[in-house]
């Protein structure tokens, strides 16, 4: 039965005008607040540990120890220094005929983060690339 005689029906009609508004205002959301990550300026190579290593293979290290109230020492003989240069003087000495030794950080705990930078600027300037430091583990 057929009670609309006389009207036709129309088709309903899709408007994606609305839906591509929507859809650009989230496009323009996402783009204003994704961050993109940014690589480190400094190219860094992580020490890796081989155990089938032996020590007579490796130079002779320089040991530098910082106390907590910023003393240095190298290699178990107190040093005093007033610049940076000084400082790769003495790690120079230090080195004597080795050519690129390991520069060992012995550092206190509390000891300021400059004393740090102090010895990683001397062994630069010394031109001595191989720094490590020397840690310990909780005993427990």
């Amino acid at each position: 039965m057929n009670f609309r005689k006389g009207r036709n029906r129309e088709e309903p009609e899709i408007n994606f005008v609305p839906l591509i508004d929507v859809l650009l205002v989230i496009l323009i959301f996402l783009m204003a607040t994704t961050t993109y990550s940014k690589f480190a300026e400094l190219k860094i190579t992580l020490p890796t540990a081989d155990a089938e290593k032996t020590a007579e293979n490796q130079p002779k290290p320089i040991n530098v120890a910082i106390s907590a109230n910023g003393q240095y020492s190298v290699n178990g003989n107190a040093a005093t220094f007033s610049t940076a240069d000084d400082f790769a003087l003495l790690l120079r000495r230090a080195a004597g005929e080795t050519q690129d030794p390991m520069v060992i950080v012995n550092a206190d705990a509390q000891s300021a983060h400059q004393s740090v930078v102090n010895v990683m600027e001397a062994a630069r300037l010394a031109g001595y690339g191989k720094l490590t430091f020397a840690t310990q583990t909780n005993a427990k």
